[in-house]
């Protein structure tokens, strides 16, 4: 598996840049463009790069000063026919699917810490999905609740940030995610009240017996160890592109049918589940933020990155 570079770079830099990738054996097919880079002024360079070597490579790449100067993009070639790719893999400590490209897992935490209103719009709707879930009593509805949920991505850029020190980045992350389920309880809230008013819902559709979707109200020691679990899935998954599993990770962790439980108990004040939903809520963030950090540290202990 190979990493592909694309670099502007200035003329002076080139050089360097350029005996660089040459002289490193799990690099292959370097391209140099002389001249050509219009804005930045200087010439572009492309090369393949070994997955597992990649987050080395982009680390030297950078200690040359280039990203301030020029530019530097990649993104993982989905395939390739040639026999060198066979040769710079083996020159490549490691296995190509535990490799991790920290460049692009700090660039996606950045972009979770910012507020976006296609996040909020289905972090409401999930919610929404999950108060009639609620109402319902229905297992199905809190699945697709949990599915449609964005919240994950908040949780694991806070994570990422946490585990690099990154403290502001991951002050915002979680004041995003926070003030997202605030937004979010509150308009549910808000429709729960117009819904009890027209008559379309009453108090005992959410007090009574649930036998299907009581446990969202419900903490318990699982409920912790499932966060945990899901929280280290998740940023795994995140982390080394394996994008299938985090399906499973939607479905395990119960935050967003918790949230739609908390907005819909506080419309129609049910003191009793306020105060488990707001209890399952904190335990699940609080278990995926905790597992998460630990997972990003794991995996930095195990595949460094030389910058931070």
């Amino acid at each position: 598996m190979l990493v592909h570079l694309r670099m502007t770079v200035p003329e002076d830099l080139s050089p360097t840049i350029e005996s660089l990738l040459v002289d490193d054996d799990r690099v292959t097919n370097v391209v140099v463009m002389r001249g050509v880079s219009v804005q930045p002024v200087g010439d572009a360079i492309e090369a393949d790069v070994a997955r597992e070597a990649a987050s080395d490579v982009i680390d030297a790449i950078c200690a040359t000063g280039l990203p301030k100067r020029g530019g530097l993009a990649f993104n993982d070639v989905d395939g390739s026919r040639f026999d060198a790719a066979s040769e710079v893999g083996r020159a490549a400590p490691g296995d190509p699917d535990d490799a991790v490209l920290w460049g692009s897992v700090l660039d996606r935490a950045r972009t979770s810490a910012r507020p976006s209103a296609t996040y909020l719009a289905f972090l409401i709707l999930a919610t929404i999905l999950a108060s009639i879930a609620v109402i319902t009593d229905s297992a199905v509805l809190v699945v697709g609740a949990m599915v449609v949920g964005p919240e994950f991505a908040s949780i694991a850029g806070a994570c990422v940030a946490v585990a690099f020190g990154r403290w502001r980045l991951a002050a915002h992350g979680l004041a995003r995610l926070l003030g997202a389920f605030a937004i979010a309880i509150a308009a549910v809230v808000l429709l729960a009240l117009a819904a009890r008013w027209t008559g379309l819902i009453t108090a005992e559709m959410v007090t009574r017996p649930r036998p299907l979707t009581g446990f969202i109200w419900h903490p318990d020691r699982w409920s912790f160890i499932v966060a945990l679990v899901a929280g280290a899935a998740g940023v795994l998954a995140m982390t080394t592109g394996k994008s299938a599993a985090m399906v499973g990770v939607f479905i395990s962790v119960t935050t967003v049918p918790a949230a739609g439980n908390l907005a819909l108990a506080l419309a129609l004040w049910a003191p009793d589940e306020i105060v488990g939903s707001a209890s399952q809520l904190a335990v699940n963030i609080a278990g995926m933020v905790i597992a998460g950090v630990v997972t990003v540290w794991v995996q930095r202990i195990f595949r460094p990155a030389a910058r931070a």
